[in-house]
């Protein structure tokens, strides 16, 4: 085993490997950027070293100055995490060249799987099932054009170089393929520094599943079993569940040994994941490898009781695999939540800020194998952020992974689901209530599952935001209360608005998306509340000793009873009630509303500008395309809300913006 590791990545993976080095008794070595000098990573590991800016590209991409930091602390392996140079042939051969071992498979696989189209060609060789398709170096837009209009419509234009949902786009109609391409070739350029992309036959109602193989340098090859990872957004992971819902052991068997095929045609050594797409029959196709370790490989940990980061560590040591293809079984299940810092309400935009507060249910922290009575750990958390930590636009705006385990599906759904209902997290958006949602889908629950499911289930999962309830406004008036100061044991010292000869009425206002919400206090011997014009009899308690900001309240509104948690901020309250979470603001002193600029389209996190549609002086209909910006390695289009005319373009293309800075200016065609 080696004796100090460098680990070229951050976030939760590279505290993840750290934890696995920790026990195995090997130093690790952490690299960060000016972003991530206190990062949880960098305390994670027992020495750090200094890249570059923030910019990916000036930092964690820099293979030349990772390499330095590996010679420069000793280290004798890189391990390359996820993403940034994990799947980069030209990183890995430089590691070898350095006298470092690269833990993961050799240049060569790499490169052979790199190119989706080339990939595709070897599979078709080793009798991996392919989607019917176009994977030719004519990238001609009309070459590419043809090849589409020849397979049949929708199709689907992938970058070649791709992964992570970035590069890609159905096409459903020949009118809409030449700005489709247009748009994937730069993103896939922007991403991946390489605009070839390839068509393929658009499978209708596909579930997304994907084999774990490992390989050792000894010739031995196993499938530590198959991933469900059909629940997506913006074809990105939301959901992963291990083992497939309705998997057949024959099915599983036949993906299994594909997937060994596949790995073994391109001299694979370590982790890697073989991804199918599958039809709604079973017939399932080749859709790519990740040379790499999976940010989902935890569901697969869970089930097979196996620390997959240690056997990466072993076999890149030269051990052989730790067990044979016929010593793994299935226990139980395992579900995964990918936790980002991101607004569903407005298209899942990635949401950048401070984490003011983040508070986690009872869990694990990097936990594999089976406790006291054999089985995996309730809930785990995977997470590179604490409190405090900032979301940047420059990196994933994932703050967490939450993994349950239970003995069937329904057990692991509804550990997931309470999960969620204990996660806290202030100071940016998240998906916590969308994925609270989700647990609770009857599409989910009864696992009819594809890649449009979010799409399909639009409706239930992502309803128009609705005003604050009374159980929530009562809520947060408890927790005005509260706070609200006595400076001695003497009741009239009690700053309650108590007064002799009658019950007294206090109102409390709060905005709740930009409306004032009026909530009515009644004190004397029967105390009400009023959200409106009704009152009725109320009572509140707290739950918990008051921890800082943070109140656990219990609120009785005539018969019924219910709990949350408020979290008091400079601007309000976060109350966080049946596994929602609601933002109220406090009015200003002077009881004015803030208000927005009224007709002009804001940037909705930090970007840069890459085309432009309109000018000023043109009539544009609701919904129409106006701008396109790049954020966070996306492309994003910024739409009209309503019929109008452009008055003012504030950007050109090229041009960097900052959150909230103004995009253009439209007058109202009803005005």
């Amino acid at each position: 085993m080696f004796q100090t590791l460098l680990i070229a990545n951050r976030g939760e993976i590279a505290c993840r490997v750290a934890a696995t080095a920790r026990r195995l008794g090997v130093r690790t070595v952490a690299v960060y950027s000016d972003a991530d000098a206190g990062a949880r990573h960098v305390h994670a590991c027992d020495e750090a070293v200094h890249l570059g800016p923030a910019p990916a590209r000036e930092s964690y991409l820099r293979a030349d100055a990772i390499i330095a930091a590996a010679r420069r602390t000793g280290a004798q392996a890189v391990h390359p995490g996820y993403g940034f140079l994990s799947e980069n042939a030209g990183f890995a051969q430089a590691c070898a060249d350095a006298g470092l071992v690269f833990v993961g498979p050799p240049p060569s696989a790499i490169a052979a799987m790199g190119s989706k189209s080339a990939a595709k060609t070897l599979m078709a060789k080793a009798g991996v099932p392919l989607v019917p398709g176009y994977h030719g170096d004519d990238q001609d837009p009309a070459r590419l054009r043809a090849e589409a209009d020849a397979i049949g419509y929708p199709v689907l234009i992938k970058a070649s170089a791709g992964g992570g949902g970035k590069g890609m786009r159905i096409v459903t109609a020949a009118g809409e393929f030449a700005a489709a391409l247009a748009s994937c070739q730069r993103e896939a350029s922007a991403s991946f520094g390489d605009d070839h992309v390839l068509i393929e036959r658009y499978v209708q109602k596909p579930r997304h599943i994907e084999v774990q193989v490992f390989a050792d340098t000894h010739g031995n090859a196993v499938y530590l079993f198959e991933r469900d990872c059909s629940v997506q957004r913006r074809h990105q992971k939301v959901i992963e569940e291990a083992p497939a819902p309705g998997m057949t052991a024959e099915r599983r068997r036949a993906m299994g040994e594909a997937a060994v095929a596949a790995a073994r045609a391109v001299g694979y050594v370590g982790a890697g994941t073989v991804e199918f797409i599958v039809e709604p029959g079973g017939q399932f196709y080749f859709m790519e490898m990740n040379t790499r370790l999976q940010v989902e490989h935890p569901v697969t940990e869970m089930i097979c009781g196996q620390d997959l980061v240690e056997w990466q560590l072993r076999v890149a040591a030269g051990a052989p695999l730790p067990l044979g293809q016929e010593d793994l079984v299935i226990q139980g299940h395992a579900i995964e939540a990918r936790l980002y810092a991101e607004n569903p309400d407005t298209g899942f935009l990635p949401s950048v800020g401070t984490l003011t507060h983040l508070r986690l249910p009872p869990h694990v922290t990097f936990q594999v194998g089976a406790d006291a009575r054999g089985e995996p750990a309730a809930v785990r958390v995977d997470s590179g952020v604490g409190a405090g930590d900032t979301i940047t636009p420059h990196y994933d705006p994932m703050i967490a992974k939450l993994i349950v385990w239970g003995a069937d599906r329904d057990q692991a759904r509804t550990r997931l689901h309470d999960a969620l209902a204990a996660t806290e997290v202030a100071g940016v958006h998240t998906n916590v209530t969308f994925l609270t949602r989700l647990m609770t889908d009857e599409a989910f629950a009864a696992a009819d599952l594809d890649t449009g499911l979010i799409e399909r289930r639009r409706e239930t999962l992502l309803p128009p935001v609705a005003p604050a309830s009374p159980a929530v406004l009562a809520l947060a008036a408890a927790a005005r209360l509260a706070r609200r100061p006595a400076t001695g044991t003497d009741p009239w010292d009690v700053a309650d608005r108590w007064r002799v000869g009658g019950p007294a009425a206090e109102s409390l206002a709060f905005l709740d998306g930009g409306a004032v919400r009026t909530v009515t206090v009644h004190s004397g011997h029967a105390a009400q509340i009023a959200v409106g014009d009704t009152p009725v009899d109320w009572r509140w308690s707290l739950r918990e000793p008051v921890d800082g900001a943070r109140l656990a309240l219990a609120v009785r509104l005539a018969d019924h009873e219910t709990t949350g948690i408020v979290l008091e901020t400079p601007d309000g309250l976060v109350v966080w009630h049946d596994g929602r979470r609601h933002v109220l603001e406090l009015p200003r002193a002077d009881g004015a509303v803030a208000e927005g600029h009224a007709g002009s389209l804001t940037a909705p996190m930090p970007g840069r500008i890459l085309a432009v549609h309109v000018a000023a002086g043109d009539t544009v209909a609701a919904g129409q395309a106006l701008m396109v910006m790049e954020a966070m390695k996306m492309e994003h289009t910024i739409t009209a809300a309503a019929d109008g005319e452009i008055a003012e373009v504030c950007f050109a293309p090229g041009d960097p913006v900052s959150e909230g800075a103004e995009l253009l200016r439209m007058t109202d065609a009803a005005a």
